[in-house]
């Protein structure tokens, strides 16, 4: 899709970012809206150039559409991915921030072009996703952005349906 990209996150869009997480839409997925200090706790740290943790805005043209973060799998902590040993796996999460811009095609294009990304990198060797089970929409979106299933898992926040794309 042309017009597409991504910008690094800022300080200045973690406002944004909590009025998003805030949506309908978002909270189905990503749990409960967070209060700004608790969005400010969590995201805020991947705004520094030391942390592995990275956090994008997909932008349509000049529009801010959506959110986008990627992070080295192996090493991750708090219980995720304990047994990951290849250090170029990257693992990425993200949502679109309008409703209306749902079930078009949007989000497989936007994951599709940051994997794209991700993959300039030449020690990226896959990149992973863990969408709910029951998050059908996810699943058709991943699948027609390459990435293949790999079988049901139990993450800190419950069962996941692993997905990879490798190059």
């Amino acid at each position: 899709m042309q017009g597409l990209s991504f910008r690094p996150m800022q300080a200045s869009d973690l406002p944004l970012l909590r009025e998003w997480l805030g949506r309908p839409h978002v909270t189905e997925w990503w749990g409960p809206a967070p209060s700004q200090a608790e969005v400010d706790e969590d995201y805020a740290p991947m705004l520094s150039p030391a942390s592995t943790d990275r956090a994008y805005i997909a932008l349509l043209g000049e529009v801010s559409i959506g959110y986008i973060q990627s992070y080295v799998v192996m090493g991750s902590g708090n219980g995720w991915w304990e047994d990951e040993r290849d250090p170029g796996a990257r693992g990425i999460d993200q949502f679109l921030a309008n409703a209306e811009q749902l079930n078009c095609g949007l989000g497989r294009t936007m994951v599709r072009a940051f994997v794209d990304l991700l993959f300039l990198d030449a020690a990226v060797t896959k990149v992973q996703t863990d969408p709910s089970p029951s998050n059908h929409r996810a699943i058709r979106s991943y699948l027609r952005a390459g990435f293949h299933e790999q079988g049901q898992v139990i993450t800190p926040d419950g069962p996941a349906l692993l997905m990879v794309r490798t190059r």
